[in-house]
């Protein structure tokens, strides 16, 4: 498919069938978090695979905005090891995970399945929830899996502004 396509095609997915995602997919979906590019290479990305019963249980009593999806990714990273701007002391690594998980988002919906990124959760509830070391930060939440047959498109989806309203050259 031409990339143009694929991003103007995929949607969030709101609703999911109960079908699991094969381990073939969910591979080449890390896959593509994997190889997206961090902030010097730092790589500090670190993915929390939700696929049982159990951890979708505990998803559950962290947002509303699981989906009932069959599989989900928590995409957070590691204040560690992440890059720090010199100028300012930005912790880079909220950015880091933006462009994982857009590399994520985007393999999912080539796959043919479906998923919305989801940023609606307590950050402290879901580190004590899943026990996450303290310097592991949760930034963004992918549940993920095949859409449900009444699944469609926001009403907005298509509803995009002009470039021009998005886009200066050389001044704002």
């Amino acid at each position: 498919m031409d990339f143009l396509e694929l991003v103007k095609d995929r949607y969030s997915v709101r609703k999911f069938c109960s079908k699991k995602v094969e381990k073939e997919k969910l591979d080449l979906i890390l896959e593509a978090g994997r190889v997206a590019p961090t902030a010097v290479n730092y790589q500090p990305q670190r993915i929390l695979v939700l696929d049982t019963e159990d951890s979708l249980s505990k998803l559950r009593d962290c947002t509303p905005y699981h989906f009932d999806a069959p599989l989900a990714l928590l995409i957070c990273y590691d204040n560690t090891i992440s890059w720090k701007r010199s100028y300012d002391g930005k912790d880079m690594g909220d950015v880091d995970v933006s462009i994982v998980t857009t590399h994520m988002m985007l393999e999912v919906a080539n796959l043919g399945l479906g998923s919305t990124w989801v940023g609606h959760f307590d950050p402290k509830k879901m580190s004590e929830t899943f026990e996450l070391p303290e310097n592991i930060i949760p930034v963004a939440l992918l549940p993920i899996g095949y859409p449900d047959e009444t699944s469609v498109p926001h009403i907005y989806h298509d509803k995009r502004f002009d470039i021009g309203v998005t886009v200066s050259y050389n001044s704002f």
